[in-house]
């Protein structure tokens, strides 16, 4: 599938937030959205997965805009791992999973034993299969992000949407997340916070700065001190680890 975006703005009164910002996502990438705090990130993505409208500008998945599909149809195409995910009522673990099949039902149809099975093997894939006759409530932040990973496994669609996923996990679950999401063979756009993870896992890297892309490339064409510098305002030493063929950077402490 094909995502793109054209000339995305988003203005809020005299502030504009998103300033112009055209991607385009293909052959199956994993492309990761950085940038520091306040650069618009997380606005460019609730303008592909359609929470937040922008002020101009045109979402396309595969060259037709989403203005012409329904939620539904979108949400066939396009599943979605945001940062913050609450509940107004107690559902349950398995119950949380299964709403990733309600794009693919009719109103009012129940769930079947395949969708039982989606669900059971998405919870299988984030290590979670035992706790999904828990309450979602009682898990911790990062038991809850895996909970809502394994609901857009179950989606089963070709674009995955995750919008910082990383935030409350420990590292053990931060690559194991990174490498179910990487194993998927769809599209991927992820905004990220962890450069290293963004070098690790990225095929192709966006740089906001602003609201306005500033670069964009391969992680070892993109992270490099000089540009690290100029985005974040911090020293850095950027490694390669020839091991691994990945990058890896180190950052200097501030006096």
């Amino acid at each position: 599938m094909n995502i793109r975006t054209e000339d995305i703005k988003v203005n809020i009164g005299s502030l504009d937030i998103l300033k112009g910002i055209d991607i385009n996502v293909d052959n199956k990438e994993f492309v990761g959205i950085i940038g520091p705090n306040g650069s618009g990130k997380s606005t460019f993505l609730k303008c592909i997965y359609r929470i937040l409208k922008p002020s101009s500008g045109i979402v396309k998945l595969d060259d037709k805009s989403i203005k012409d599909l329904t939620i539904k149809e979108t949400a066939r195409k396009m599943a979605v791992v945001a940062q913050h995910n609450h509940y107004n009522f107690d559902f349950s673990v398995k119950e949380i999973v299964l709403m990733g099949r309600s794009p693919h039902k009719k109103a009012m149809e129940r769930d079947n034993e395949e969708d039982y099975k989606i669900m059971e093997d998405s919870l299988k894939r984030v290590d979670m299969l035992s706790f999904k006759d828990r309450s979602f409530s009682t898990l911790s932040g990062g038991e809850q992000q895996r909970i809502i990973l394994a609901r857009a496994l179950a989606q089963k669609t070709d674009c995955l949407i995750l919008d910082e996923p990383t935030n409350h996990l420990d590292i053990k679950y931060q690559l194991q997340l990174m490498s179910i999401v990487k194993s998927l063979n769809v599209e991927v756009i992820s905004a990220i916070h962890d450069l290293n993870i963004a070098a690790m896992y990225c095929d192709k890297i966006y740089v906001l700065k602003n609201g306005e892309v500033v670069a964009y490339g391969n992680p070892k064409e993109i992270l490099t001190p000089k540009l690290i510098k100029e985005v974040y305002e911090v020293d850095a030493i950027v490694n390669e680890n020839s091991e691994y063929g990945t990058i890896n950077i180190i950052y200097k402490p501030t006096i």
